[in-house]
């Protein structure tokens, strides 16, 4: 199998410059050790903050090195699961939304690699302060949540910044990228590797409703949209300026333009809402995928994609100069 040398390969001693995104819910230890024994580095979701499941999942994970990652503003609140986490050694710890540099001094104690997914310019200064050792520049094309950037800009621009500042951090790419042709896009763009979230989502591994699969597969990047609907929706107080992006469904359709009504009729559609999702009722529920479900169309094992994307972005940049008269 081909492989792709870059600065992140080196820096974490894995194989391919591929991580798999740490979603809530749904990236847990079965899928973080199944990318990080293709080569790639898998990544627990922390999500909102549950002792207990991060414990499972690390147990889930076994022997296989994996990383760990967190909503920051959320773990704010409970700090001690950040100290549960370095406990169990992770190959890197990732944290997103929200200023990293309170929780950097800790991080760098245990010795672990800080991780900072950013979604500005700003945000990117504040993970270099943080002594970042990676950061990952997330275009708003992914699924979950983020902000306004799109990938394709934003993420030469962070790379001419962290070129100029701080050349030895590393630079990830996120949002949207799903196959090979994407991670060839991303190191050309000057990124060191990719962080892919919707199309592990998309795997056997990961802890999704089977019916959730199937609506990815049966859309297009048309069909997704961003809104503050599904937070609302599980009372969750997500700061300016992040929304989520999800499938443009019967639920969003249904409340469109109508955030304070959803608000009034919480304590209806609040527990509605988190049984269809439970349910994995496509329609009722915010299924969690980005634009990069336009490019999905089966439901395979992690290793597989991160085969498929290996090949195929060595095959790319391998032909790269038959573009050269």
């Amino acid at each position: 199998m081909a492989r792709l040398a870059t600065r992140l390969t080196e820096r974490l001693g894995i194989a391919h410059p591929i991580l798999s995104a740490p979603m809530a819910l749904a990236g847990g230890g079965a899928l973080a050790a199944a990318v990080t024994r293709a080569g790639g580095l898998g990544l627990i979701g922390g999500g909102y903050g549950d002792e207990a499941w991060i414990a499972q999942q690390f147990a889930a994970a076994g022997n296989t090195q994996v990383g760990c990652g967190f909503i920051t503003w959320s773990m704010a609140k409970k700090p001690e699961l950040l100290t549960q986490a370095l406990a169990h050694k992770p190959a890197a710890l990732m944290l997103s939304f929200g200023d990293p540099r309170p929780f950097a001094v800790e991080i760098a104690a245990a010795g672990v690699p800080l991780i900072c997914q950013c979604q500005s310019l700003v945000h990117v200064r504040q993970a270099l302060e943080a002594g970042a050792a990676i950061v990952v520049a997330q275009g708003s094309e992914a699924g979950g949540h983020g902000a306004s950037r799109a990938t394709l800009p934003f993420v030469p621009e962070a790379a001419d910044l962290i070129a100029r500042e701080s050349p030895d951090t590393l630079l990830v790419a996120a949002g949207g990228i799903a196959d090979g042709r994407g991670l060839a896009a991303a190191l050309m763009l000057g990124a060191d590797g990719v962080l892919a979230g919707t199309r592990f989502w998309a795997s056997r591994e990961a802890m999704v409703h089977e019916r959730h699969h199937a609506a990815a597969v049966a859309a297009t990047g048309d069909q997704t949209v961003r809104s503050s609907l599904p937070d609302i929706a599980r009372q969750l107080d997500w700061p300016s300026p992040f929304d989520i992006r999800v499938s443009d469904n019967a639920f969003i359709a249904s409340w469109a333009g109508r955030d304070a009504a959803l608000k009034e009729a919480i304590a209806v559609e609040g527990p509605a809402y988190r049984e269809a999702f439970m349910a994995g009722d496509p329609d009722k529920a915010a299924v969690i995928f980005g634009e990069a479900a336009g490019l999905i169309s089966d439901i395979p094992s992690a290793g597989e994609l991160v085969e498929r994307m290996v090949a195929e972005a060595a095959a790319l940049l391998g032909g790269a100069g038959r573009f050269l008269a």
